[in-house]
């Protein structure tokens, strides 16, 4: 009974699906009297979980804060896992052609599961090249977000919507560092020419 269910999830949905269900998302936070909307702000709450009372910037009621926002990670996490184990055949992702020869290009043949095995492994972590992309990332991603006051999907969904301009500039700046990173940077690192 859940064969189709699962190989439809397993599918790719198209735009006109995908994007009016995260362009409703905005309506409905503001429908329950949230306009906040963000991954990055739940390191916060979870120091107030852990440390309550110890550092002045954690005492604050983190249920009313952020509740629902931790309930949202939760589920992000438990759906990650879920699609890990019963949405990942294995079989090759699928890439145009184009995209194929490019990532080849930069030392990549493994498109096999959810993500290349040859870069995200716990054994990439003892190379250099592994080492910062996956740990020095991930720095640049929790500084980046403190910086601009927020994620990805905080800025771009939320921000956005509500028509602030610093989101429009976080925004502007992330896709800006993404096309550096993928067009100079990445083939730097994979030690193949730009």
């Amino acid at each position: 009974m859940l064969t189709p269910l699962i190989r439809t999830l397993a599918q790719p949905w198209p735009w006109y699906v995908a994007g009016p269900l995260i362009g409703l998302f905005v309506p409905g936070l503001l429908l329950v009297g949230n306009r906040m909307f963000g991954i990055s702000s739940n390191l916060r709450h979870v120091c107030a979980i852990v440390m309550p009372g110890r550092i002045r910037y954690f005492r604050y009621d983190w249920r009313a804060a952020g509740g629902w926002n931790l309930a949202f990670v939760f589920g992000v996490l438990l759906g990650g896992m879920l699609a890990a184990r019963f949405l990942d055949s294995g079989a090759p992702t699928h890439l145009a052609d184009s995209a194929r020869t490019s990532i080849a290009s930069l030392g990549v043949h493994d498109l096999t599961g959810l993500v290349p095995r040859e870069l995200f492994q716990w054994s990439a972590l003892l190379t250099w090249r592994g080492l910062v992309l996956i740990v020095g990332g991930g720095f640049l991603v929790g500084f980046g977000t403190a910086y601009a006051g927020g994620c990805t999907s905080g800025h771009a969904i939320s921000g956005l919507a509500d028509l602030q301009l610093p989101s429009l500039v976080a925004v502007v700046g992330f896709f800006a560092g993404g096309l550096i990173s993928t067009w100079f940077i990445l083939p730097l690192l994979l030690g193949a020419p730009s």
